[in-house]
Formats: C-alpha cells, sequence, structure tokens
C-alpha cells in the first residue's frame, strides 16, 4: 500500500475547489493542465496555493523582504509518476543512459543503503535467511530518495566516539591532522560529503570495489552490502557516489574500481558520463582483466573466472606509474656478466630499423642493418661492453638490458593481469591466517591492491576507499606507506576492520608484509557520524514483532524526526496499514523516517540540545577537522 504524502493531499484538496478542471471524478490529478497553469501562472490558482500554510512553509521563500513562490521546485512534484513509488518517472525527449525512464547522468535521486536483517544481506544471516531474502521487497533494500525529498542529507556531519590507535593501543583524540589516516564508521555517501570541505581535490587514488550488479540473484554475497539490486537503484546508487568522488580527486588522481562481467557495460557507461569521456577520451585509460580464481568450474557456456578493473584519470595528461617487476618478468633476465644479470634486446629490426652501417660480426661476417640505433650508440654500447653475441646459431648483436636498471624503473602495466597478481583464493586464506576463518565470499587479495596503488600512487599519497569491508586496501596502503581514509557503515568495522589494522601496526608478517620489508607502525582515527534517527532506524529493523514495534514507534513520536509530507495520524487510523505483515509495516516505518536527519548536522554542533550529547574531546575534533587544514 502507499501513504500519499500530506502536502500532497493538501494540494489535491485546493485543486478539487476547481471542480473537474485538476482532478477528474475518481480524484486522480490532471497534470498536464496543473503544469500549464502554473506555468502560465494562472492568478486563481497561484493564488489559493499561495494562501496555503503548509504549502507556503515549505514552497515560498522571503527575498529582500518579498515573498517568492518556489515554482519550479513546486512543479517538480507534478512531474514525478508519483511519490514514494520505485520509479519517478519524468517525462523528456533526451536520449540518454537511463533506468526507469529516467536519466541517470541528470537524476538528482539518492540511494541510501542501509545494512539491517531481511533487507540487506549481513555478514551473520544463516542458510535460511537467504532463502527468505530472495522475495524482500528491494526498493527498501537501498532505498531511492527522491530530489524532492533531500534537504540537508548531505550536509556535514558531527563525528563522535573518536579514538586514535596507534602502537600504544586506543586513546582519546581532539586533533586531526591532514597526517592523519581516517577510518569513519557511517552511510558511506553521507560521510563523502563530510570530507568535501576538508578533502575536495586532494585524494591521490581511489580504489573501489562496490556490491556489483548481477543479472540474477546470488546467495554468496551474503557478508556485507546486498548485491542484488534493481539495475535502476545500482545506478543511482553508484552515481551518486562517482560524482562526490570525482570532486574529491586530486587534478591528477586516478579512479580505479573493480566490477563483474554483468555491470561491466552499464559502470562503463555511467563513469564514461561523470569522467566526460565524450569530450576528452583520455579520461577513460583502460580496462584489465583479471583471473579471480585459482581454479575453473565446468558449469554453463562459459567458466567466469575473471573481473574488471576499469581505471579512470581526472585529467586526460595524468600518467599511470610503472609496476613493479613480477616474477615471471625477472626470469627473462636470464643472462649475466661481470655487471650484472641481464636480457638481450634487439639492435637489427628489419621492419623499425632506420640506420644502415657496417658491423663485422665475431665470425668476420660484414651486417649493414637496417639498425635500431645510430652508429653512435652502437660504438658506446660496445666500449661499456653492453653488446651480447649469441653463443650459438647466426651472429647477431644484441643489447643488454640490466635487471638492477629495470627494478628501478618498473613496468608497464598489460591489461591483463594473471595468478600472480593475487586471486580471491589468496585473499581468503589472509583472511584465515587473521582471523582464523574466511569472512567474505570474493575477498580481495593484498597482491592485487599492492599493484593497483602502485600503478596510481607514490609513498605519502593519500587513498580513499568508501566500501572498506575487511580493510585490505587501508592495511596495504599502511604496509606501503600511503596516507588512507576508510569508510564503512556494517558493525564488522569494529570486529575486523579495525583489529586487522591494529594487526597491521603491530607488525602482522601477512600479506604484502614481507615483500615490502613491512616491520610495523603507524596510526589511525577512528570516528563514527554522531546518529540521530539512525538510531531509531536501528532499533525498527532490530524489532521482532509488533509489540517491539510498537515501542520504537511510540518512542520515534517524541523524538524522532518525520518526512514532513508523513500525516502520522492517516498512519495510525489506517485499516489497510493494520492489516499488512509484520515486515512490511517495519519498512513502512523505516520509509516514514526524514532520512535528512539521520545523523547530527555540524551546522547544529553548538546548539544546546546537542552540544550536550558531545564530550569536550570528540568537540574540539570536529572544530579541528572542519577548521583549519594542516
Amino acid at each position: 500500500m502507499e501513504i500519499e504524502p500530506k502536502i500532497m493531499s493538501q494540494v489535491k484538496s485546493i485543486l478539487g475547489e476547481f471542480g473537474n478542471k485538476y482532478l477528474t471524478n475518481e480524484g486522480f490529478l490532471r497534470r498536464n493542465n496543473v503544469i500549464n497553469d502554473l506555468d502560465k501562472f494562472d492568478r486563481e490558482l497561484m493564488t489559493k496555493l499561495f494562501k496555503d500554510p503548509l504549502i507556503h512553509k515549505n514552497y515560498v521563500e522571503k527575498i529582500a523582504d518579498t515573498e517568492v513562490f518556489k515554482l519550479n521546485q513546486f512543479i517538480e512534484m507534478f512531474e514525478y509518476k508519483e511519490f514514494w513509488e520505485d520509479s519517478y518517472t519524468k517525462y523528456t525527449n533526451k536520449i540518454g543512459l537511463t533506468a526507469n525512464r529516467k536519466f541517470i547522468d541528470e537524476s538528482a535521486d539518492v540511494v541510501l543503503d542501509f545494512p539491517f536483517k531481511d533487507t540487506v544481506l549481513k555478514a551473520d544471516m544463516a542458510k535460511d535467511d537467504l532463502d527468505r531474502d530472495e522475495s524482500a521487497d528491494e526498493p527498501f533494500l537501498n532505498e531511492t530518495i527522491a530530489k524532492p525529498e533531500i534537504d540537508e542529507l548531505l550536509e556535514p556531519k558531527i563525528f563522535a566516539n573518536i579514538k586514535k590507535y596507534d602502537q600504544n593501543g586506543a586513546h582519546k583524540t581532539s586533533n586531526y591532522s591532514n597526517q592523519d589516516n581516517l577510518i569513519i564508521k557511517g552511510n558511506n555517501l553521507i560521510a563523502l560529503y563530510s570530507l568535501k570541505k576538508r578533502y575536495t581535490g586532494s585524494i591521490q587514488s581511489i580504489f573501489l570495489d562496490p556490491p556489483y550488479y548481477f543479472k540474477t540473484n546470488k546467495r554468496s554475497d551474503s557478508f556485507s552490502y546486498n548485491s542484488n539490486f534493481k539495475l535502476s537503484a545500482w545506478l543511482t546508487f553508484m552515481k551518486n557516489r562517482l560524482t562526490v568522488a570525482k570532486e574529491l580527486l586530486s587534478d591528477d588522481g586516478i579512479l580505479v574500481m573493480t566490477i563483474g562481467i554483468d555491470g561491466n557495460s552499464y559502470l562503463r557507461l555511467l563513469t564514461d558520463s561523470i569522467f566526460q569521456v565524450d569530450q576528452h577520451p583520455k579520461n577513460f585509460i583502460g580496462e584489465i582483466s583479471w583471473r579471480k580464481t585459482d581454479n575453473q568450474s565446468n558449469i554453463g557456456d562459459f567458466a567466469n573466472v575473471s573481473d574488471r578493473i576499469l581505471l579512470y584519470r581526472k585529467s586526460s595528461n595524468t600518467k599511470l606509474f610503472k609496476l613493479p617487476l613480477s616474477e615471471k618478468a625477472k626470469k627473462e633476465y636470464s643472462y649475466s656478466d661481470q655487471i650484472g644479470k641481464y636480457r638481450r634486446a634487439n639492435i637489427l629490426d628489419l621492419t623499425r630499423g632506420r640506420y644502415t652501417y657496417k658491423i663485422i660480426t665475431p665470425d668476420n661476417t660484414v651486417l649493414e642493418g637496417p639498425w635500431m640505433i645510430s652508429n653512435g650508440e652502437y660504438k658506446e654500447l660496445e666500449k661499456q661492453n653492453r653488446i651480447h653475441w649469441p653463443k650459438n646459431g647466426k651472429k647477431i648483436p644484441y643489447g643488454k638490458i640490466y635487471l638492477k636498471d629495470s627494478l628501478n624503473k618498473g613496468q608497464i602495466s598489460s591489461d591483463f593481469w594473471d595468478g600472480s597478481y593475487g586471486t580471491n583464493q589468496r585473499g581468503a586464506d589472509e583472511q584465515k591466517a587473521l582471523f582464523g576463518k574466511r569472512l567474505f565470499e570474493f575477498p580481495k587479495p593484498e597482491k592485487l591492491l599492492e599493484n593497483l596503488l602502485s600503478l596510481t600512487s607514490n609513498e605519502g599519497d593519500l587513498v580513499l576507499d568508501f566500501f572498506m569491508g575487511s580493510a585490505t586496501t587501508q592495511a596495504v596502503a599502511m604496509k606501503m606507506h600511503r596516507h588512507f581514509i576508510g569508510i564503512e557503515q556494517m558493525d564488522y568495522i569494529n570486529t575486523v576492520s579495525v583489529p586487522r589494522l591494529q594487526k597491521v601496526i603491530a607488525g602482522e608478517q601477512g600479506g604484502i608484509s614481507k615483500d615490502v620489508d613491512w616491520q610495523g607502525g603507524g596510526s589511525f582515527v577512528y570516528a563514527e557520524l554522531m546518529e540521530k534517527n539512525q538510531g531509531y532506524l536501528k532499533d525498527l529493523l532490530a524489532a521482532k514483532d509488533m509489540n517491539e514495534l510498537d515501542v520504537v514507534y511510540k518512542r520515534m513520536k517524541v523524538g524522532a524526526d518525520f518526512d514532513f509530507r508523513v500525516d502520522l495520524d492517516k498512519y495510525e487510523n489506517d485499516a489497510e496499514r493494520k492489516a499488512l505483515p509484520f515486515e512490511e509495516q517495519k519498512q513502512l516505518l523505516v520509509k516514514l523516517l526524514d532520512k535528512n536527519q539521520l545523523y547530527y548536522n555540524f551546522n547544529n554542533i553548538d546548539d544546546a540540545d546537542v552540544r550536550g550529547l558531545i564530550s569536550d574531546k570528540d568537540y574540539q575534533f570536529n572544530q579541528s577537522f572542519y577548521g583549519k587544514k594542516d
């Protein structure tokens, strides 16, 4: 069922005063008639709307002693199909990437991902939970908030429960420095907007392993975020986060994302539009096919053994860094002399050679090219004993490329990464070594992150991952001497992510530790977005029966912020609502909460009823974080 927003009920009541001009006999809106008369500033209609207190409060603004009716915002309400439905269809003749007939690149909707049982898959869900989840109501899994509903949702939030972790353990802190590493617990979209003031244009590398889009429901993704999105919700979900992520990137920053084959083409189109690849083709760097599995199944038409890694840059002038030489590449340096190991390089090339001159071989054969280097360059190499002559076969000169020089220079990446870059099995083994069990179904290995961070950043650069999970990105960043920011909303941040980083500080020797000679050290700051309606949300989702749900609702009536359009009297007295199953009533109450008020806004930190909830050290930390940058 659907509860009609209070403001829409009020508007319909006014429109009803005009007979059948704006409403049918059945009470349905004649939208075109309403919009046309609003566009023409119909005096009678505008006067009635202007005088209504509720409409006046929400759509009239006083500017320089003149009251202005926000007509465009008001009209938008009629251009959408219906409030609180999944599509919000808007009519237009534009061609582009769409979901539910709405253009993703122009959509101002926001998708929030709520981590709660029966609607978003969670780590402790048993198999019978997964079976039941297939019929869950998807719009509540990843709730879409339409533009007219967004007010303060994306304002910077207050941080609370702040601690700094280092080799001496956890302790309170009241200051924040750009040299600090940061972990945030809270909704990642809201947290990203809280980073904007301090970090816009500052982040060198963003790595994302987002919830994948699958064409069919997946049972195995049962630990963190729900991956059983509708395409429409998933595209909006990703668009929201990628838009602000691009703002946080430095001018020479690079975005890296892993994605499965089902979602790859959709994510490419979406990210192409955000990074304006149509105007700046080089902003899309490329796509790597990564062999993610050690084994191969024998089911279906193809065995899915690879994921895709997409790379984008904010500026087309940005260059990728070289990768460390792989073990396979090192084996190519199979020759040696008094200088060291080397591999041979062609000097004679019938296609690319541009120089002709005579060279006499050790068996007195005369060769004239064509050569790839000039006569002067050849003589210099000969003087330095950097010419290789094969012992057997045809006597043709080669140059020498020494391993020690290549180790310093590195190698460019190919577009295929095999199992030597790490596989999901290796990631699972790393989890087992740290925690004694496998935590995620498809964990990324530290070796993969080592190569991606080598490709996109230097020591001292800032790395962001806002789908933090078990903190693989942050662990690798710490071992590679990068600064990092991680965001995670799931409760396992305190049972998996933070403990893992504590182990890294203590010098754990798993993953890439031995490769990079990690000996421990470092620190990070942990902070939570300060909950407001989020606390009621958790209590609603924890309710096991109608009695518990009613207790939470009574508390909500006293202290919660409801969506301004909701008529609670109608809600309480609606017989159809009372007949709904328990889970649907729970979802409905979640819907009624004002999502703008999930967390406390920083702008309200000095309000008397907010300041008293914050410790002095947390208050000072917020002032430091949102204040001057060092």
